[in-house]
């Protein structure tokens, strides 16, 4: 009953926001509830404060004691689902599949399939010595174990 109606809450409150989406959402069997979000513009301190109170100020702590945690996704934590990919178009990203790592620029990004494109080294059909070629590789989303945001400093 408690996590439908904090549920409830939250969808309505990310309506109200639909640039905002959820990744992810639990109550714990002591009822602190944690809340994490991405956005396609990027989650603000006021956009978490927003979907707090949203929360927190229809809910009656005289009937359920609980803790609120509403946090933005991590610039370094794995890409979870597929609007994250989207919303990181032109960036590089680090992905591992089962069978292989690559790193590349996020091209295309799609419900499905992303695409990484990324410089390389290789040898000269013809002649001696190594010219640089364009690779891409088209990766479905299903196939991806892990994908992460590289950060330039």
């Amino acid at each position: 009953m408690f996590k439908e109606k904090v549920e409830a809450l939250l969808n309505k409150a990310l309506e109200d926001r639909n640039s905002l989406f959820l990744i992810d959402f639990t109550i714990s069997s002591n009822n602190a509830i944690k809340i994490v979000l991405d956005g396609d513009k990027g989650v603000s301190l006021s956009d978490c404060i927003d979907v707090s109170r949203a929360i927190e100020h229809n809910l009656d702590r005289e009937e359920v004691d609980f803790a609120l945690e509403v946090t933005s996704a991590g610039a370094t934590e794995p890409l979870v689902i597929g609007r994250q990919y989207i919303k990181n178009i032109g960036r590089k990203l680090e992905v591992k599949t089962a069978e292989d790592k690559f790193e590349g620029n996020l091209t295309e990004a799609s419900p499905e399939t992303i695409v990484l494109e990324w410089k390389a080294r290789e040898k000269k059909p013809i002649g001696k010595g190594k010219t640089t070629v364009i690779k891409r590789k088209e990766i479905a989303l299903n196939e991806i174990k892990e994908a992460k945001v590289k950060l330039k400093f």
